[in-house]
């Protein structure tokens, strides 16, 4: 045999070990970590956070996300601001309401998901309520920490009622579908597209009811946010917009696809009925995500004059002891480009 072609086997055989060894003994490459809390159970509208996990979208921006669920907006920024989660989604007015309490919280909403918010009036249809004048006298049910309750006064002030001209009902959440059910109360305030599908539950047709919301009729607040740590953001520029690339081509997704995108959520929480996280999710589409501002600007913006606003209208109807400042709240610098939060 050649020596020479024995040796040349012999090292490139030698050089085959060693990268192999060298591969297989290199770490794995590190993920950034962030925990990142809802604002309420596994439903419909978690299904983008949940697609983009599923799929892939967050590690292949570097990210090792991990998502929990909620018990409400206000727990949901207690959470991130004393930093045992990095971000979250929360409702964006309760967000206002920690800052005026607190100043320098240090949460910010770096992606508008709702423009605007899921609160409304649920009445049975036939107690005849058709405006909001009719709902003068009436009893209203709610729990205290409700947000269509607490932004009451912005939707009597925006309709031009009087914002003590109704009876408030402190109720359970679990109670609230059902005394309106039962006829105990004459309407409730809650997220549209939660209330709808509880009093279905309770035996009540969607078009036995009638919907007041309070994104169409004059009040001009946002809804949900994601929502980060000033410190997370400072830290971590890189993931947080990492984080919002990934959750933006998730959302484009379910936008366009929403019949089947709740198969997600199924998957994450066996007992979901997927056909009922289906309809929720598209009901939050149709009034909350797609509107005439995110078809004209994209999805996840503001329009800084609305939002000037729509913090005041907030601050107001909360009775607040003071304005935030709009840069506080809300940061547009880690959104996509525009471009690439448009959608069909």
């Amino acid at each position: 045999m050649n020596i020479s072609l024995s040796r040349r086997r012999l090292f490139a055989a030698l050089s085959l070990t060693t990268l192999s060894a060298l591969f297989s003994a290199a770490p794995a490459f590190a993920q950034e970590k962030i925990k990142f809390t809802l604002d309420w159970r596994f439903e419909g509208p978690a299904a983008p956070f949940l697609l983009a996990k599923s799929k892939g979208y967050f590690a292949a921006e570097g990210l090792d996300v991990t998502i929990d669920s909620g018990s409400g907006s206000a727990g949901a920024v207690t959470r991130v601001a004393t930093g045992a989660y990095e971000m979250g989604f929360a409702d964006f007015n309760a967000l206002v309401e920690q800052e005026a309490k607190q100043p320098g919280s240090k949460v910010t909403a770096v992606y508008m998901v709702y423009n605007n918010s899921p609160a409304a009036v649920v009445s049975l249809k036939k107690s005849g309520f058709t405006k909001p004048s009719d709902l003068l006298g009436k009893t209203l049910a709610a729990p205290v920490f409700d947000a269509g309750r607490k932004a009451w006064p912005a939707f009597a002030k925006s309709n031009k009622i009087a914002v003590d001209g109704v009876k408030w009902q402190s109720v359970d959440p679990a109670l609230r579908e059902t005394l309106l059910a039962k006829g105990d109360v004459d309407a409730i305030t809650g997220f549209y597209f939660t209330s709808v599908l509880n009093m279905e539950a309770r035996g009540v047709k969607a078009e036995d009811l009638a919907v007041m919301e309070y994104g169409k009729m004059g009040v001009e607040a946002y809804g949900n946010a994601i929502i980060v740590s000033h410190k997370f953001m400072s830290e971590k520029p890189e993931a947080v917009k990492g984080f919002l690339r990934a959750f933006n081509k998730a959302l484009k997704e379910v936008i366009a696809n929403p019949s089947t995108s709740a198969s997600y959520v199924k998957a994450q929480d066996a007992l979901a009925n997927e056909a009922l996280e289906n309809r929720r999710l598209k009901m939050a589409i149709d009034s909350n995500i797609i509107t005439d501002e995110t078809r004209a600007n994209g999805l996840g913006d503001v329009q800084p004059e609305r939002l000037k606003r729509a913090i005041a209208e907030t601050v107001d109807a909360y009775g607040l002891p003071a304005t935030p400042p709009t840069a506080e709240l809300f940061n547009a610098a880690f959104l996509p480009a525009k471009a690439d939060r448009m959608f069909k």
